[in-house]
């Protein structure tokens, strides 16, 4: 009998701060109007004193490793998504493995973009079916505002910090990933950070020109995701020979409304079949899928048994989608 991988768990975690649209309009010429119009976002978390990605995943983390019922002591392997790294090095896994008290395991970063947390269960769902192991974290987590630029208007309304987890194991019911999908397609003008690497080292140059914050082209990324997103909804609902009524929720990368609309539109759906925090959280990046899938469950809203379909799309680009029995 085929081993099935399974979520056992989810946790997220968001830090205390925020920074509101009201806030934004003391530092840069815009309004509230204006970014709830452009994409429906009205505050979004940010890292304080003292915090950082792997703080921000080791709290995700334990929450998961709880509603599992799971020591750390079981875990075999840390796999975190993220684009905003402690450190360049060590990982942020292996800051998470100390941290966490995991012993001598496996830990290791994945760099996916927004799509990082759904790359990041293919991975793990390789390593439990495969029967390398039998408990993987899977985390999405980003401190992006230490990477926004906040004399920018059109890229600093947009970002915010946090982390999601998911615990993966062998499954013994019907539960588990049904179905995976990651795509990528090299475009470093759509969206790129463009110091701080081997082709742009960090200089007094790279700093006066603001090259150590992100960049991005908002109308390419709109288009890019629009089609994407409606592609993998397509394909996961035609390849698995289901209808997307079957499907109990949607759990998108929270970036943009409009959309989300467009794919509710393109389904003839209501965004209630959309999970949507996007308003309070803003674009979390690889952490924006996970905190999504783990609200939804403690909210009461996905019971076990539950289709779950997840999608997102992100810089490099890349995209990624999954269908789930939870």
């Amino acid at each position: 009998m085929t081993r099935r991988a399974k979520i056992a768990g989810t946790g997220s975690f968001v830090p205390e701060n925020k920074i509101t649209n009201a806030d934004l309009e003391k530092l840069i010429d815009t309004t509230d109007e204006w970014i709830t119009t452009r994409c429906g976002i009205k505050e979004r978390r940010i890292i304080g004193e003292g915090e950082s990605t792997s703080k921000l995943a080791h709290k995700a983390a334990e929450r998961a490793l709880e509603m599992a019922d799971i020591p750390p002591s079981r875990v075999q392997a840390i796999i975190v998504a993220t684009i905003t790294p402690d450190t360049m090095f060590p990982s942020t896994a292996c800051y998470l493995q100390e941290s966490l008290g995991c012993g001598h395991v496996a830990a290791f970063d994945l760099m996916a973009a927004c799509s990082g947390f759904i790359y990041a269960c293919g991975v793990a769902k390789n390593f439990v079916e495969n029967g390398q192991f039998d408990c993987v974290i899977a985390i999405g987590a980003e401190s992006l505002t230490t990477i926004t630029d906040y004399q920018d208007r059109n890229t600093c309304i947009l970002f915010g910090d946090g982390a999601g987890a998911a615990v993966i194991v062998p499954g013994d019911d019907e539960s588990g990933f049904i179905s995976m999908n990651m795509h990528s397609e090299l475009d470093a003008k759509m969206m790129v950070l463009p110091a701080g690497g081997s082709r742009i080292p960090a200089s007094h140059k790279s700093l006066a020109a603001r090259d150590h914050y992100m960049k991005l082209k908002g109308r390419d990324i709109f288009k890019f995701a629009v089609l994407r997103a409606n592609q993998m909804l397509a394909h996961e609902v035609e390849s698995n020979n289901i209808s997307i009524e079957d499907v109990k929720y949607i759990i998108p990368h929270q970036v943009n409304m409009r959309i989300l609309q467009s794919a509710a539109d393109r389904f003839n759906i209501g965004l209630d079949k959309f999970y949507i925090n996007l308003d309070r959280y803003g674009n979390t990046s690889a952490a924006s899928v996970p905190i999504a899938l783990d609200e939804a469950i403690r909210e009461g809203k996905i019971d076990r048994g539950d289709l779950l379909l997840l999608v997102a799309f992100g810089g490099g680009k890349t995209w990624a989608s999954s269908l789930l029995r939870f």
